[in-house]
C-alpha cells in the first residue's frame, strides 16, 4: 500500500479539523496509521505543538482473531467510551480501582479513560466480579474497545 504525501496530508487535516488523536485505514492485509502526538519546544512555556506521525504497518492476519473467539471471556464487557489513554489506578503508584476477581456493584468506578487532558472515571453499569481487565495501564484506547468483563 503506497500513499501519496497530499492524501496522508488531507488525513492528517481530517484528524486536526475533527479534534482526532489517530486514524487507522486498513487494506488487506497492509495498514496505515496517523496518529497526532504532543511535540515539545525545546524552552517553550506554550502548550506541546500536534504533529501528525505515519506509520504502514501489516496487520495480522484474521486466523488469530478466530483462535481468539475460543477464549472469549465470559460476562458483560465494560467498554471505553471514547478515544484515550486508559488508566488502572486514580494516581501513578496508587492502588488499581480494580482486579481481576474484585467484586463490583452498578456505578462503581473501575478505571479513568483521560482525553484531551479530562481524566474521565468509568463506572460499571453491572453488579459483578471482575474476569478479564484486558488493557494494560497507560495503554492507548480506542472509542468501543473493551476495557474489562464483569460476571
Amino acid at each position: 500500500m503506497k500513499y501519496e504525501i497530499e492524501y496522508i496530508e488531507k488525513i492528517a487535516k481530517v484528524i486536526a479539523d475533527n479534534q482526532l488523536t489517530e486514524i487507522i485505514l486498513e487494506d488487506g492485509e497492509q495498514a496505515i496509521t496517523v496518529r497526532k502526538e504532543a511535540v515539545y519546544m525545546q524552552g517553550s512555556t506554550q502548550a506541546p505543538v500536534s504533529a501528525p506521525v505515519v506509520q504502514n504497518s501489516s496487520v495480522q492476519a484474521p486466523v488469530q482473531k478466530e483462535e481468539k473467539q475460543a477464549d472469549k471471556p465470559k460476562g458483560t464487557a465494560i467498554t471505553s467510551p471514547m478515544v484515550g489513554a486508559f488508566y488502572a489506578a486514580p494516581a501513578p503508584g496508587a492502588k488499581p480501582f480494580v482486579k481481576v476477581g474484585d467484586v463490583v456493584s452498578a456505578g462503581q468506578v473501575v478505571c479513568i479513560v483521560e482525553a484531551m487532558k479530562l481524566m474521565n472515571e468509568i463506572e460499571s453499569e453491572v453488579s459483578g466480579k471482575i474476569t478479564q481487565i484486558c488493557v494494560e495501564d497507560g495503554q492507548s484506547v480506542e472509542y468501543g474497545q473493551v476495557l474489562m468483563y464483569v460476571e
